[in-house]
């Protein structure tokens, strides 16, 4: 076909279809100084059995990680063109509810967890222990119908946090139910535990849909390898081992990754992944297909910038493929496979402003051309 002999309208037309087959939707979410919040971070998006969105996070009442947030949710129902109004789902006067992570379980029921530290006793500060009015404590609520309504939230902190942890945090991000090996129908929750500047990383569990919890080994650290794990995500591979996938503190600008044999309960000790730079921040992680495993995070050594979702196919042994889904300020992250080959992300965007949901074509990850 030899495109100067065609008319001018038709090469317009096939131009626009070809832009049209690769362009993203992008919606904004939640948005600063709106709906009775000052400021929105922390993302967590899931797709219900039925097919609708979530998307969590905490209203805050200013940028600080404890400043009295609330964590809420919006939904949409056509796969994020459109959003309904903002629910509260959890709410505690002046204390700060944080670290919004949801999972879906196989019988349709959504779990939300959440941690809740005093007014006053934020990360830094929060004392060990299981009890007493200045400890980090941890919440479950579920909901049966897709998101419209929540159970009254229980307090699960003696299940799943050790006596000498000070903070604790589920994720940020999602959790999984796993779908192979012995271990099948195991709700995993990622987690991190302080002080401050000692964290260790690690899996609670369920193997009675949530009814009950128990607490995994701290994955530990490989001689030599600098920096500490905290955020962290985790996923299921194609043989049942898991992954997890954690920010690096005072690393080398590098993830720190580690394999479980076990559905959780061990790891193996946590390395270095050379193939996926950070500039210290929050990344998401999850299973797309059979054969696919998505990762997301700034890919930049030193600034929040350059938003990224990356492509395995060989469970993560390499990560080959990538795409930039949004050059300017990116942050905290949130991912899920949405249908006709395509995948949502929900992120932070341009200095904390706004809470952003996108669509991606999977093919765009995967192709080269595209990167």
């Amino acid at each position: 076909m030899y495109f100067h002999a065609m008319p001018r309208s038709v090469l317009l037309f096939i131009l626009c279809c070809s832009l049209q087959a690769h362009s993203q939707i992008r919606v904004d979410v939640f948005t600063k100084k709106s709906e009775g919040y000052r400021n929105y971070r922390i993302p967590s998006l899931v797709m219900t059995n039925s097919g609708t969105l979530l998307a969590f996070c905490e209203g805050r009442a200013s940028l600080l990680d404890h400043s009295e947030n609330d964590i809420v949710l919006k939904r949409s129902t056509d796969l994020g063109k459109t959003w309904g109004s903002l629910q509260v789902i959890a709410a505690d006067s002046t204390n700060s509810l944080n670290n919004p992570q949801a999972v879906v379980c196989s019988d349709g029921r959504i779990l939300l967890m959440y941690e809740r530290y005093a007014n006053g006793y934020g990360e830094k500060d929060a004392m060990p222990g299981l009890d007493g009015n200045k400890i980090c404590r941890t919440f479950l609520t579920y909901s049966k119908d897709h998101g419209s309504s929540w159970s009254a939230p229980q307090d699960i902190t003696s299940q799943v946090k050790r006596p000498e942890a000070t903070s604790m945090a589920t994720g940020p991000g999602v959790g999984i139910e796993l779908k192979y090996g012995k271990h099948k129908g195991r709700l995993v929750m990622p987690v991190n535990q302080g002080p401050w500047n000692n964290w260790f990383v690690y899996a609670i569990y369920s193997d009675d849909g949530g009814a009950t919890w128990q607490k995994g080994e701290l994955a530990p650290y490989k001689k030599k390898v600098r920096g500490w794990a905290n955020e962290v995500q985790m996923v299921e591979l194609s043989d049942g081992r898991l992954m997890l996938n954690a920010r690096s503190i005072t690393g080398n600008r590098k993830r720190k990754i580690a394999l479980s044999e076990n559905g959780g309960q061990t790891w193996s000790a946590l390395v270095d992944e050379k193939q996926l730079l950070e500039p210290e921040c929050q990344g998401s992680l999850i299973r797309y297909d059979e054969k696919t495993l998505l990762f997301c995070n700034p890919r930049h050594r030193t600034r929040r910038v350059r938003g990224t979702i990356y492509a395995s196919l060989d469970d993560g042994l390499t990560w080959p493929h990538r795409r930039t889904i949004y050059k300017e300020g990116f942050a905290y992250s949130s991912m899920v496979a949405l249908p006709d080959g395509k995948i949502g992300v929900l992120f932070e965007r341009d200095g904390y402003t706004t809470i952003s949901f996108m669509q991606v074509n999977l093919d765009d990850v995967l192709n080269p051309k595209l990167k």
